[in-house]
């Protein structure tokens, strides 16, 4: 049987996979993850595809295909190897061991002391299933103890609101977690946990659909303005308007109270793990988990890239807090919604009175709505954030938030899209730097996400500018003294992206981020071109900027030995899958 051996050349990273001492059965143990993952929907190529129609010939391609089936010898074989090296926990002889010392000593291992930024991965929104217990067990399982090999320092999973406190209030069903938390500490995996108090569907990556609780949906029923609302009225069911954050309206709880009992439930559920299996918790605090306001929903086609979206202020809870605002100002007539001239979800800034480059936003109104929308936003964010850092002050994990990375239009004057998100960021004022020093002021670390997209690889004409963005933001983290950490936005696997992240994340040791969440693992990460690409990033992520060229070498050098010292072991697992 002959074995295309080269592409698992990236795969070995040197640390013996931990053995599985749980009820994992052999059969988990052994299966790589390309072979039992399913196929994910075809909705999670969205944007990828439409950010690739803006690109010239000639340029790199976001998402790379895939390789053509394979049997499912070879699809098992070629890209998890370090699953098949479980067995050097189990059956080593001596050179076997010698071996493994030495990449281990040149190598290193995942979960340990990093030069550089520390590597984490998004889990399948769909981890666990209503009701309780892991989707794809076995998938999960040898997946996992690929990404321990790889070097990997841990992962993060949705905690989704809708699954767990999903049929009455006080009521959490911690059933799939449990296992799944469990399962990441017998690997040695460390865990971001979302607080995920948002829907799942209708955004960008979105592949299946978590509604919010059955109890919350049915007071949104009786009472249609706990939802966002845009100017025409449509209704936006992701998250509960922060509008009513303070408000008794979920069966006597405010929202805000909602969110804490959450958190607090989880906090003593499990206690045990906090600080050291679950070592961050990411607070949901919009649609996607975002610190923003709905403005760019997918969900129907409502919103298509690169259009400016629409202010969500129009529900009866949020037009009271603008009436009181205007009131203040002594400006009523500003009291009876957004502007009027802002244009539709599709519509680009020059097409706008409001956006265009001497439009309304750079009017004595303009600043009045806009000061209120991002406040209110700003608020929230802070409530949420400081009941998160009181109820998790005792343990040892750190508290994070989500800011999105709205990179079209940024070239403008108005900046439209962020206007509208409620990030009142413009060409003449930062509108980073607030929710930098509000994080900072409860020692919350800035997420952030693109940090992966180049300018160039964008539609020239939507003045994206990513990059700069960026920079923005790492500058205005800088100045409040908060920890940056980062994101991809979309799926990437080619070098390109890799070297990008790198740049932007790895810089020396006082701009460094604090950790980079790689986005998503699924079956296409483990495609053996993929893989080998990952597993040099990650090790160049920990190595740090400096050290990165040299480890590069080093690992494809090493890599060559790793596969000639694993063949019988790699044939082993093959033949393991066929057998069944």
């Amino acid at each position: 049987m002959a074995l295309n051996l080269a592409t698992q050349v990236g795969t070995l990273r040197g640390t013996p996979v931990v053995a599985d001492t749980g009820s994992a059965s052999r059969a988990d143990q052994q299966l790589g993850p390309a072979a039992v993952w399913n196929p994910q929907p075809a909705a999670e190529q969205n944007l990828r595809c439409r950010v690739q129609k803006g690109m010239g010939q000639g340029e790199i391609e976001v998402t790379p295909p895939m390789s053509p089936r394979r049997s499912p010898l070879l699809m098992a074989v070629q890209p998890d190897q370090p699953v098949a090296c479980k067995a050097l926990v189990a059956d080593k002889d001596a050179a076997t061991v010698e071996e493994e010392a030495f990449v281990i000593e040149h190598l290193g291992g995942g979960g340990g002391a990093v030069k550089g930024v520390p590597v984490f991965v998004m889990m399948p929104l769909d981890t666990v299933k209503p009701g309780g217990g892991l989707n794809r067990r076995k998938a999960m399982n040898a997946s996992l103890m690929a990404l321990k090999n790889a070097g990997v320092e841990g992962v993060m999973v949705d905690v989704w609101w809708g699954i767990v406190e999903k049929e009455r209030p006080g009521e959490y069903d911690w059933r799939g977690y449990d296992e799944f938390m469990d399962m990441a500490r017998r690997i040695g995996l460390k865990v971001q946990a979302v607080m995920s108090f948002h829907q799942c569907g209708g955004n960008v990556g979105d592949s299946i659909t978590i509604p919010l609780p059955e109890w919350v949906l049915e007071e949104m029923d009786k009472d249609p303005d706990l939802a966002y609302t845009d100017q025409s009225g449509r209704r936006n069911y992701e998250y509960v308007s922060l509008g009513c954050d303070t408000l008794p309206v979920l069966k006597g709880r405010t929202p805000i109270q909602c969110y804490a009992d959450f958190m607090r439930a989880f906090r003593d559920h499990f206690a045990p793990l906090l600080g050291s299996t679950i070592v961050e918790i990411q607070v949901g605090m919009g649609p996607a988990g975002e610190l923003r306001y709905p403005s760019y929903p997918e969900l129907n086609g409502t919103w298509k890239f690169p259009g400016i979206g629409a202010f969500q202020c129009y529900d009866k809870y949020m037009l009271s807090s603008l009436k009181a605002a205007a009131e203040k100002a002594g400006k009523m007539e500003w009291a009876n919604g957004g502007p009027s001239d802002a244009g539709d979800y599709n519509n680009w800034p020059e097409d706008t009175s409001f956006f265009r480059h001497d439009g309304g936003w750079n009017s004595p109104y303009g600043e009045f709505f806009l000061s209120w929308y991002s406040q209110m936003l700003l608020d929230h964010g802070e409530r949420i954030v400081s009941s998160a850092t009181s109820i998790f002050s005792s343990t040892q994990v750190k508290i994070s938030v989500k800011v999105a990375g709205i990179h079209w239009h940024y070239g403008t004057r108005s900046h439209a899209p962020e206007l509208t998100a409620g990030y009142y960021n413009t060409r003449y004022r930062d509108g980073y730097l607030p929710i930098a020093r509000m994080l900072g002021r409860h020692g919350a670390v800035f997420n952030f996400t693109c940090v992966e997209m180049r300018d160039g690889e964008q539609p020239g004409e939507a003045a994206c500018k990513p990059e700069e963005l960026v920079r923005q933001v790492a500058a205005a983290a800088r100045e409040a003294e908060v920890e940056l950490a980062g994101e991809n936005a979309l799926p990437r696997y080619d070098e390109t992206a890799h070297e990008q992240i790198l740049n932007a994340a790895a810089r020396d040791e006082e701009e460094k981020m604090a950790a980079f969440t790689y986005l998503r693992m699924g079956p296409d990460l483990f495609q053996p071109d993929n893989w080998r690409r990952f597993v040099a990033f990650v090790k160049n992520m920990a190595e740090g900027k400096d050290g990165a060229e040299r480890c590069r070498e080093l690992v494809e050098r090493e890599a060559e030995r790793s596969v000639h010292a694993t063949v019988p072991l790699v044939q082993e697992a093959a033949v393991a899958l066929v057998s069944g």
